[in-house]
This record gives structure tokens, sequence and C-alpha cells, in this order.
């Protein structure tokens, strides 16, 4: 992992093809969309009429989401991938064919039909856009992938509104020419490279179409909804896109009122968002150490509100001055902070969506992905709409200001969020696990995530008992910052009725476990607790050294390893942590001594996993020889 760089992907057919085809396909949408503004100022087209155009428009382009995700997602699941984009960027070709003859007649019916079809093309990409990174990307790149998707993505937006914008401004009469001809080139480029794909296996080939919209949309929509996690993931994208469509519907007439700026302030206002917004989501990857990390879920949640919030007092009402461009803003007072507050928002956007994405590709079964991710687009439409109908029911209706607005919906996000991480404690436990860990440590990771194919590290999926050396009182903390899935910690009852670690513990559904001559019973109730637990597929880890080490070296393993899987045998994955025996959490020194600050200021610290090993064939001596051969010298 050591040297890892996200941008290598770039240089990868695997993933830079991929990755070009959907920075294109957002580009080409939006010089298209703001080319057809641009066509209506050509034209010299009444307010009023432009108006109508602006309230339409996104209906169109969003209505085929409704009308075709459901199908979109089981064509995902049953056709092999490259195919699927290619016909699907093939079609891009044939819409804005017909989009260029609507500029050289400057037929605005032509441009809206055309305009439908997009959307429709958009839909039928969305669900293999997501479902296909899981199979060209490996566990360990998949929040890095996502996070260059989304950087990619929303820097294709802005550039293909700017670009889109100024067609008409610098080609003058030549405008629908030139218009015509670039939403046909960048659609071709597309198709080109869609064509070097690497081939990706349909994730059901088997699977029998549902023509019925309305009935497959409701069963993709209960589909999503399976895991409760993966549920909460794809209502936290939904949010996303609420929270995104209000603040930027807003910020035209924000720039104009609030700034005293116009078009150019927009578009500068925008620019700062997506680029917050690709900035955060390229640090997804750093901040994670390269797992699907949702701790960082909160961490963004919050940040937005805390920016969103700040936005609203950095500037309550309108200004005085009108005509501003960027130069002449910057130069107001106050200004500054309104470009922090809207980096802001931007960078901890990445932070929270970029994690969403990746869990849910990585725990939703590869046949069903395609048609999760379809039921989500689903749902992420009826978030716009909501969101676009609440922002003008707002001001037109209740008379409220932009910032007032942006107050409205910095708290609506604190509420979302403590609901959310309440109804799903996995995420604020993995928030606190890596706020606490990341700032005590510098983790490297060696093999923990294996992949659908191999037999490295954790399974993605099912169960599997995960044993380990036991250093310190922050093991149990570390290791669940490592794992990329949850795990079911097995703690000595003492420690797991420590007042305020017994409600992080019982949160965490940690097992408490005692000697047969401490509480006979207690030991009982945890085997019974661990064996459920693995019935129920879920991963379970345990120190069968018992104890915490108390030289440093590996004790010897009890025999309740075996009891476990001879009960249940499941794959068994050894762990071993190193760097740990200097820690102050350790018993290297007196207690005294444990209190005193750390001897190295964010220590590095390593976690290795071995390949799974069958239940069935292994016993406590030959684990302990397995760690052992993992941790090496280094306690």
């Amino acid at each position: 992992m050591a040297g890892h760089n996200q941008f290598a992907l770039l240089g990868q057919r695997r993933f830079l093809p991929f990755f070009v085809v959907q920075a294109l396909g957002a580009f080409n949408d939006n010089v298209y969309r703001q080319a057809i503004i641009g066509l209506l100022f050509f034209l010299g087209v009444s307010t009023k009429e432009r108006s109508i155009y602006a309230m339409l428009a996104p209906a169109i382009f969003i209505l085929p989401y409704f009308l075709f995700s459901a199908l979109a997602g089981q064509f995902a699941e049953k056709l092999e991938k490259q195919r699927l984009i290619v016909i699907t960027t093939t079609m891009e070709i044939v819409i804005m064919s017909l989009a260029a003859l609507g500029f050289l007649t400057q037929s605005m019916p032509v441009l809206l039909v055309a305009l439908f079809c997009t959307g429709m093309q958009s839909t039928l990409f969305g669900p293999v856009k997501y479902s296909v990174l899981p199979s060209i990307l490996k566990p360990e790149e998949l929040t890095g992938g996502n996070g260059l998707v989304e950087m990619g993505t929303s820097i294709s937006i802005l550039g293909g509104m700017i670009v889109g914008g100024m067609i008409f401004t610098l080609a003058g009469s030549h405008g629908p020419v030139v218009a015509s001809v670039a939403v046909i080139a960048l659609a071709v480029a597309g198709n080109i490279a869609a064509r070097l794909i690497p081939k990706v296996d349909a994730g059901a080939p088997d699977l029998k179409i549902n023509w019925n919209p309305l009935s497959e949309s409701l069963a993709v929509l209960r589909m999503a909804r399976k895991q409760k996690a993966v549920r909460n993931a794809v209502l936290g994208v939904s949010w996303f896109w609420f929270v995104g469509t209000v603040l930027t519907s807003q910020l035209p007439t924000y720039a104009e009122i609030n700034l005293g700026g116009g078009s150019t302030l927009y578009i500068f206002a925008l620019a700062l968002f997506s680029v917050g917004t690709g900035t955060g989501s390229l640090l997804c990857e750093k901040l994670s150490a390269r797992t699907v990390e949702i701790g960082l879920v909160p961490l963004g949640a919050f940040g937005m509100s805390a920016f969103l919030f700040d936005l609203y007092f950095a500037r309550t009402g309108a200004v005085a001055v009108s005509g501003l461009d960027v130069a002449g803003f910057l130069r107001q007072p106050g200004s500054t902070r309104i470009v922090v507050d809207l980096l802001g928002i931007g960078l901890f956007t990445g932070l929270f969506v970029v994690p969403l994405f990746a869990l849910i590709q990585s725990r939703t079964p590869k046949h069903e992905l395609a048609r999760v991710i379809s039921g989500m687009n689903i749902q992420n439409a009826m978030f716009i709409v909501a969101a676009a109908v609440i922002g003008l029911a707002l001001q037109r209706y209740l008379g409220w200001t932009i910032p007032q607005v942006f107050l409205a919906l910095a708290i609506a996000n604190t509420l979302v969020a403590v609901w959310i991480f309440s109804i799903v404690p996995e995420f604020f436990m993995r928030f606190l696990s890596w706020a606490m860990v990341r700032g005590l440590y510098r983790l490297k990771l060696h093999g923990i995530e294996g992949g659908p194919d191999d037999k490295r590290g954790v399974p993605d999926e099912g169960a599997a008992l995960l044993v380990c050396n036991h250093v310190s009182y922050m093991d149990a903390l570390i290791l669940s910052a490592c794992i990329p899935r949850p795990a079911r910690f097995v703690m000595y009852y003492r420690i797991f009725n420590i007042p305020v670690m017994r409600w992080i513990f019982r949160t965490a559904k940690a097992i408490p476990i005692a000697s047969p001559k401490e509480d006979a019973e207690l030991m009982q109730r945890a085997f019974d607790a661990i064996d459920a637990a693995l019935a129920e597929g879920e991963l379970v880890c345990i120190f069968p050294e018992g104890a915490l080490t108390r030289d440093g070296d590996i004790a010897r393993f009890r025999s309740g390893v075996e009891k476990i899987l001879a009960r249940r045998p499941v794959p068994v994955v050894p762990l071993a942590l190193k760097g740990m025996w200097s820690s102050m959490w350790s018993r290297r020194d007196t207690r005294l001594g444990r209190m005193r600050v750390p001897r190295r200021f964010r220590a590095h610290i390593e976690v290795a996993a071995a390949p799974a090993i069958d239940g069935t064939a292994t016993d406590a001596a030959a684990l302990e020889a397995r760690v052992r051969a993992l941790r090496g010298g280094e306690a």
C-alpha cells in the first residue's frame, strides 16, 4: 500500500476509458443544456418564456428516471456491461444528432424531445456506471475510484456549463452550427472511449426481464431496502441530491441579490462548490486508508451543516451594490468567508457521498447491484423533484430569503443526519473509531480486504471468525477502524461494564465474556451469542489469548476458538497487530507509566491479515502459529 496513488488508476486501461466515458457524458449533457439557454437568448425569447423553459427543461430531463430506471437496472444486470455502455453511448450519438438538427433549425420542440431522450440515455447508463466499478477495481481501490469518478463528474458538469454558456456568446450567428458540432463530437468521443473499456461479465445473465415499470420499480426499491446499512446509504445518497439541488438552484439568485453580481459570479460560486466537492471526493481515499470507511459519512454530514450555518450568518440580507464581477466581489468585505463556506460545503459533501457509494457497491450482491442502483436513481429523482418544489414554495409562498433557505437546509441536514445515525449506529461508531484511531496512530494495512475471486483477508460477505493477538486496550477499536465490515468483538465483561465504554460496546453489539471460574453462565451465553452471530453471516472477532500480553509476546491460544469452530466451522482469518507494545495503552509500563503522554505522536502501527483458513482444518495451536508468523518479530 505504501506509495499508492489513486491517480495511478488513470493510467490503467481497466479504469481510464470508463472514467473518460463518464466525464464526457456529464460534460456533454451540460454543454447541451446550457447551449439551449444560449439559443433562447440568441432568438430573443422573452424573459417569461425563458422562465417557463427553466422550469420545464429539468422536468423533461428527470421524467425518464421515473419511467425507465427499473428497466435500466434489469438491462445492466442481464447484459455484459461493456457492451451495454457501447450501446448507450451509441444512443447518445443518435440523440445528439437529433439535438444538432434542433439547433440548426432553431426548433425548441425538437430540442426538448432530444432533451427527453438525453434523460432516457442517462437513465440507462446510471445503473451500469456504478455497478461496473466493483468489477474493474480491487476492493482497496473502491473508495479512490469512486472519488475520482465523483471528482471528474463535478468538474465536467462545471466545465460543460461554462462551455455551453459561452458558445453563443463567442460564436454569435455561428452558434447553432458550433453547438451542433460540439455535442455530436463529444458523443462520438465518448463512444470511442467506451469501446476501449475491458469486458465485464453480466451480474445475472439469466434474469427474466419484467417489462412492467410500476411493479419493477417497487421491486427494486424493496431490493435497495433489504440491508439496513445499504438502505440508509441509499437514503444518504438521495439526501445528497436533495441538498445539492436546493443549494445549486438558489445560487443564481443568491449571486445576484446577496453577492451583487450576475452570471459570472454565479459560475464562480458554482465553481467553488464543484472544486470543493472534487477535493473532498479525492481526500476520501487518503482519510480512509484505502478502505470503505463509512466513518467519514458523519464527518461529511456535520461539516456540511457547519458551513451551511456559517453561509447564512456570512451574509443574511441583500447587498447595496450590483454588477460586480469576480474581482469586484473578492474586494468586498466578508467575501473570503463566503468563498471558504462554499468550498467547505462542497468538500464535506464529497466526504459524505463517496463512502456511501462505496458501501453500496461493496455490500450489495453483484447480481443485485445494478437493480439496487436503479432503485436508488428512482429515489434520487423523487428527492430532486421534492427539493425543487420545496425551494420554490419557501421563496414564492412563504417569502423566505435565500440565506434563510440555507439556514433551513442546515437545520434539516443536521436533523436528517442525527436520525440516520441513530437508526444505524454503525455509521457513528465507525466515525468514533476512525477519529480516535487516526488521531492517535498512523495505520498501515496488509491484506485486510479480500476480493470476490480470492481468499485474501476479510471476506466481502458471509460469516467468518477473526482471530488476533491482544496487545493493548485499544485493539478492538483499531481493528474496528480497519475491518471494512461490521464485526462483533468478544470482550472481557469487566471492560464491557465500564460506564462510558459500556454504551460504545453495546452500540457496537460486542459480546461480553467471562472465564468459567468467574461466571460460567455468562461464558455459555457468550458462546451461544457467537454461534448465533456466525449463523446470521456476521463477522466475529476474538482474542484467543484471553488477556492482554504481559511481555509483548503472543501467549498460548486457548481452546475457546476450537469450541466455536466445533459448533460452526466457518472460515477463520488470522490477524496480527504490530507496533502496539510501545503504546501507552499496553501493559509495558506500570499503571502510572501508562498515564503519561504517548511516547510517539501518531505512532506507526500495522494490521496484517493472512488468507482465510477452512474452519474444519485448523485448531488453536495452528492459528497461534499463523498469527505469530504474521506478526513477525515486532510486538
